[in-house]
């Protein structure tokens, strides 16, 4: 299955964007009659950007090859396209002008490595669950509340649990996110924003790949090319040991390691979340000091 085109994406994109943008949101005129299409017709997308029809027609089909900031500004304007949508269209646009010689299809993606002064600081952070991840969900590292947090991800034993496969092809996630359609729509609208970063990004395009062979609400959230900026929000969960939680994230660019974010967690004090932080916080301690313990006792045995 084609996980990652970027002509059609940019089709696929722009299609959808004037798709949604009425002529009465975009001040044109109404003549009546029906409209064989919803939306903005392309001749009327190309009106308002300032541009001829054919220009947005040879666009609108992947052919970006060229084509200048300022028109591109037209056409986000026209469509009335948010920051993350913007940045998505001029990066695909980008990679489009890259050229044949600078595209790396199917490359092995390179190993992701977190800093020894990262991994001490997000351990130093212990009144805050804290993760870090690349682009494509992988949890590359997090501090024992967060490990703790995010604890039925790990139940498989895998060091570095994918967010994306998780909540699409995970039993539990079901139960552990409050608002799971809310967090499916947000992981595909900002895996949608990483593949127009890379493309050709094999990791991310088998990531793709396989979550739309296996998961039918992942392609169906894939087909619509939302897009997200991942900055701050509200994640609710439920977890299996301290009960629901309602914790406000900030995402912070990693500037030592390029495309990881550090994500922190909190609550409000005195909140019932906050409560159950605390709460989590000692049994996580209490699981690792009984490990420890076992360990101990194993190697003694030996």
């Amino acid at each position: 299955m084609r996980a990652v085109s970027t002509k059609d994406d940019i089709r696929e994109f722009l299609t959808s964007r004037r798709a949604r943008v009425t002529p009465e949101a975009a001040g044109l005129p109404q003549f009546g009659g029906a409209r064989r299409v919803p939306g903005l017709r392309r001749e009327e997308v190309a009106l308002l950007a300032g541009m001829s029809t054919a220009y947005y027609i040879r666009l609108e089909r992947g052919n970006a090859t060229g084509i200048s900031e300022s028109i591109l500004d037209g056409i986000c304007r026209a469509l009335k396209l948010d920051d993350a949508e913007r940045t998505h269209l001029f990066e695909m646009v980008r990679t489009v002008n890259d050229g044949p010689n600078t595209r790396r299809r199917r490359k092995p993606t390179p190993a992701q490595h977190i800093s020894e002064a990262v991994r001490q600081t997000i351990d130093s952070m212990t009144d805050v669950p804290v993760i870090v991840q690349n682009g494509r969900f992988d949890l590359l590292a997090a501090n024992a509340l967060g490990r703790a947090l995010f604890a039925p991800m790990f139940r498989g034993g895998e060091d570095s649990p994918n967010f994306a496969r998780y909540v699409f092809l995970d039993a539990s996630a079901g139960p552990f996110y409050r608002d799971w359609d809310d967090s499916a729509e947000q992981i595909v609208a900002l895996l949608r924003g990483e593949a127009g970063r890379a493309p050709y990004d094999r990791a991310l395009t088998d990531l793709v790949g396989e979550l739309s062979t296996r998961s039918e609400e992942f392609r169906q959230l894939w087909a619509a090319h939302d897009v997200r900026i991942h900055e701050t929000g509200i994640k609710r969960v439920h977890h299996p040991v301290v009960g629901s939680l309602d914790l406000t994230y900030e995402a912070f660019a990693v500037n030592s390691a390029p495309g990881l974010m550090l994500i922190a967690f909190t609550a409000a004090v005195g909140s019932p979340s906050h409560d159950g932080l605390r709460l989590l916080s000692s049994w996580a301690a209490d699981a690792a000091h009984n490990t420890s313990v076992a360990a101990r006792d194993d190697s003694t045995s030996l």
